[in-house]
């Protein structure tokens, strides 16, 4: 049986592709931070509720100690958490507002990744998808014909650009592993106040699609749910 952890996963995204892989039958671990939400949304699913919070190491290594205690090894990461940052206009935006944003959405990754390998290394096929957006895509927020174009964020958009770059150098480090990130799409979630125009199950389409694959597949690559992703 495929065991499968994903950060923030207590609603939106997260929630939902924790109920779709639960449905293929892997056994998911429910990460959050929140202790009485994440438990309650694992009771609501039938997932196993693991404390985390990613801008803390001390929990991001507990949460690993829990894993290994109770599993042994992971199969599948799904970096989900993330944070929409400071909604100010580029010029408002400090040095203390980058930090936060990237705490969560660059070094969380990095946290959560790190403490992890060591039980993604002993699974047979593992691997680890970085929940991304478009609005990390250079050639999208460039590109005056998409909607990427009309959304000025300095410090969620950069962090969404640096975490493609991440996982690429994660999947160049780690040939064993598949590590691949992906863009949801503008899906209806609390991060944009439920205005997105796509549905829960249209944006974890291609998060399930990347946690389901096998050794063989893809690794290094920037995806949504029509393919890959000009970056």
């Amino acid at each position: 049986m495929t065991t499968t952890l994903i950060t923030g996963a207590n609603k939106g995204l997260g929630f939902e592709a924790a109920r779709r892989l639960t449905e293929a039958g892997h056994t998911v671990y429910v990460g959050a931070r929140d202790a009485h939400r994440g438990r309650e949304a694992a009771e609501r699913l039938g997932a196993r509720f693991v404390q985390i919070d990613v801008t803390d190491e001390d929990s991001v290594k507990t949460a690993a100690e829990f894993v290994r205690a109770d599993a042994g090894s992971l199969d599948v990461l799904v970096n989900n958490a993330g944070i929409v940052g400071a909604r100010k206009p580029v010029g408002e935006v400090t040095g203390a507002d980058m930090a936060t944003t990237y705490d969560t959405n660059v070094f969380g990754v990095v946290r959560v990744t790190h403490a992890f390998l060591p039980l993604l290394e002993v699974s047979s096929a593992p691997v680890v998808v970085n929940v991304g957006s478009g609005l990390g895509s250079l050639a999208a927020t460039s590109d005056p014909s998409r909607v990427e174009f009309h959304v000025t964020a300095l410090d969620y958009n950069s962090s969404k650009t640096a975490l493609v770059m991440v996982t690429a150098q994660y999947a160049k480090a780690f040939p064993a592993i598949r590590f691949n990130a992906v863009d949801p799409g503008y899906t209806a979630t609390d991060l944009n106040g439920h205005s997105g125009t796509q549905t829960l199950e249209e944006g974890t389409e291609i998060i399930v699609r990347m946690a389901s694959i096998g050794a063989d597949g893809p690794t290094g690559g920037f995806f949504d749910r029509t393919g890959p992703v000009v970056w």
